[in-house]
């Protein structure tokens, strides 16, 4: 049985436009997904580079997969019964910031890079005092991102249009609000230029996101029976129910960078996330209450 990383590719990978904070089951099942489909429909032209945001992570599995995966939608959609693979090729590379630093700020300095998405646990949008500017890497997940962002500025801080858009999928309210305080409380507590929250505030955008789609992730029992049903061993497979739902809210002009939507997708670009919001804990979580 041939290896997922000896099967062709179907297409070639679009330049690096994405950094995403998480390499888990979620983000590769959701975020990793859509933009594969949308390289697909014709309608993006981007790539991610993922970041293994704690010491313990994937980077070299999926490194020694060439950064594929095969995801398996199961369930109903449209009331009808889906069971459908595909291998997800949008992630050029992974990178752990505990084995190379350097390579990791370094994607700071990529002019085409513009999002970055992350999923770090509902723990990893939290303020640590222990963190500092010196740390190779700092724990926390919003010092990493205040690093990258300030670097990005002393690299293209007289730019216009070279800002970072940050969109946080973690499930907590307000979740860009959130970050975007920490990375603020950061960059004042560890002495940054004033010139540099300046720029934060005109060139950067920390988003708001709203993020639904079951992911059981990696069908172990089953897993020897897939490889045979698929013809490819994959031991990064990843299993996620068909349907989804990623609520922006933000300028509808970064939907035209980011127009996952225009390829089919359930995603929603708004400037109030609210009546979403609510809808989602009124049906999910009034339901399991």
């Amino acid at each position: 049985m041939k290896a997922l990383r000896e099967l062709p590719r179907e297409r070639e990978r679009g330049p690096e436009r994405i950094i995403q904070f998480g390499e888990g089951n979620f983000l590769r099942a959701f975020v990793g997904w859509m933009v594969d489909k949308a390289n697909a429909a014709g309608v993006y032209d981007g790539s991610i580079v993922a970041v293994q945001p704690i010491g313990q992570g994937m980077a070299k599995e999926l490194m020694a997969q060439d950064c594929r995966y095969t995801v398996i939608l199961r369930g109903i959609m449209d009331g009808k019964e889906v069971n459908d693979a595909s291998v997800v090729g949008s992630m050029s590379r992974c990178l752990s910031p505990y084995a190379d630093f350097e390579a990791f700020l370094a994607l700071a300095d990529q002019p085409g890079m513009r999002f970055v998405v992350s999923n770090t646990t509902e723990a990893g949008i939290a303020y640590s005092a222990a963190d500092r500017p010196t740390d190779r890497p700092p724990a926390s997940y919003p010092a990493k991102l205040a690093l990258l962002l300030h670097r990005r500025w002393e690299r293209f801080g007289a730019e216009k249009g070279k800002g970072l858009v940050v969109i946080p999928c973690e499930l907590i309210d307000r979740n860009g609000d959130e970050l975007g305080k920490i990375v603020r409380r950061l960059a004042r507590e560890w002495g940054w230029e004033a010139s540099f929250l300046a720029w934060l505030d005109a060139e950067c955008a920390f988003l708001n996101s709203l993020v639904d789609r079951i992911v059981p992730g990696y069908p172990r029992a089953e897993a020897e029976a897939l490889w045979q049903r698929l013809g490819w061993r994959d031991d990064l497979l990843d299993t996620a129910e068909p349907f989804l739902l990623w609520v922006i809210e933000g300028d509808p002009a970064y939907a035209e960078e980011l127009p996952l939507h225009k390829a089919g997708l359930g995603v929603v670009w708004t400037r109030d996330m609210t009546p979403y919001r609510t809808r989602k804990v009124r049906i999910l979580n009034g339901a399991h209450t």
